[in-house]
């Protein structure tokens, strides 16, 4: 019996130390975690493809092509469980996460920027394997939609 009752009292704090751990990383933690990665696929891509226009990289249009292809597939991930509201930057308990709360308070402009990002990420996947004046004459747009999220919608670095 004592023992039993030894193991329930260990599993009891087993479950309520995980929950205080999940309590201190934040409510929001695995959305903040995931949205994070979704932009470093971004921006990894982004960087390819804006060195190569640069000059910066080789040209190759196999990468070019496959880099925007990528690039075009995670822009148009849905989205909607990375967002929850209340996981910006104003609570402390979300950790290092640079999303302004007007991303929440002007829902609908962001989904307008968000389709401005799909509809350039589909015109670079399509140009940027075509050649190295292509891949130029299409990424632009792409990082102008990028920009204009960042503009608005994410604090600065400090």
């Amino acid at each position: 019996m004592r023992k039993q009752l030894l193991a329930t009292c260990a599993g009891a704090l087993l479950v309520a130390g995980s929950h205080a751990a999940m309590a201190a990383d934040g409510p929001h933690k695995k959305a903040i975690e995931a949205r994070q990665a979704m932009f470093q696929l971004y921006s990894y891509h982004m960087g390819l493809l804006g060195g190569m226009a640069k000059g910066k990289i080789p040209y190759d249009a196999a990468i070019a092509s496959e880099a925007a292809a990528n690039l075009d597939a995670a822009a148009n991930l849905g989205q909607s469980t990375l967002w929850p509201a209340g996981s910006d930057n104003s609570n402390a308990e979300n950790g290092k996460t640079r999303a302004l709360k007007e991303i929440w308070d002007t829902y609908p402009a962001i989904a307008e920027k968000s389709e401005q990002l799909k509809e350039a990420t589909a015109v670079l996947a399509q140009n940027a394997g075509n050649g190295l004046d292509a891949l130029k004459s299409s990424i632009g747009d792409a990082g102008a939609a990028c920009k204009a999220c960042h503009d608005d919608y994410r604090a600065k670095k400090k």
